[in-house]
């Protein structure tokens, strides 16, 4: 048995796969739980830019979806020439099974203290991607694939409730593909009443980000 289908079999595989290729009455009840300012503050979640700063940023991306791939070296150029972005990139692999492999094994390098060059190496790959394709990337990166498969199994309780809160929150905010982003004020502890993120869909150029960065501060 190959990787893919090993990594795919697990109860969270499929919970992935049918959460968000087919979506389904638990998929739509998990939607009903959650509030939109949740998206922004998952404790689970991942984090690049500054985690304290002021607006976050959050994008539901697939490491298959070429929209994705080209703005993201200009998303993280932004990020860092503000200073003041918290960046969230949220899991949605909306594309088969290499997408949901990819995830996993990117979110199983964050167990081992590896997030940003495994999400960055795959990120900077062109095309649909296959299982080889991914691994050899992420050993490009220094990101040995086989512990980060481990590491997503030891922690898998923790990164499939990640996944799914990410595919409820899409669903609660009638996303239709990737990239889509929620942008907003950062929550802070003892807030009585944060705005709500304004949900953009589809890709989004540098003026219409610096754009909503300044509308999420004003």
């Amino acid at each position: 048995m190959d990787n893919t289908r090993r990594m795919m079999l697990g109860a969270g595989g499929a919970l992935v796969l049918a959460g968000f290729v087919g979506g389904g009455m638990a998929l739509r009840r998990r939607a009903a739980e959650l509030a939109d300012t949740e998206v922004l503050t998952d404790p689970d979640s991942p984090l690049l830019g500054n985690p304290a700063g002021d607006v976050t940023i959050v994008e539901f991306f697939d490491y298959q979806c070429p929209f994705c791939k080209r703005g993201h070296e200009d998303l993280l150029a932004l990020v860092a020439e503000d200073g003041n972005i918290r960046l969230m990139m949220r899991d949605w692999p909306v594309f088969g099974a290499p997408s949901v492999l990819a995830a996993q094994l990117v979110l199983g390098a964050a167990s081992l203290g590896a997030y940003a060059p495994a999400h960055r190496a795959l990120m900077a790959t062109e095309g649909r991607l296959a299982a080889p394709q991914i691994r050899r990337a992420l050993a490009g990166a220094g990101v040995d694939h086989i512990a980060a498969e481990d590491a997503f199994r030891r922690d898998r309780g923790r990164w499939d409730g990640l996944l799914s809160r990410s595919a409820a929150h899409a669903a609660r905010m009638g996303l239709q593909g990737t990239p889509s982003f929620a942008i907003g004020p950062t929550p802070q502890p003892g807030d009585t009443a944060t705005p709500q993120p304004a949900v953009y869909r589809g890709a989004m150029s540098i003026p219409a980000l610096r754009r909503a960065v300044a509308r999420a501060r004003g």
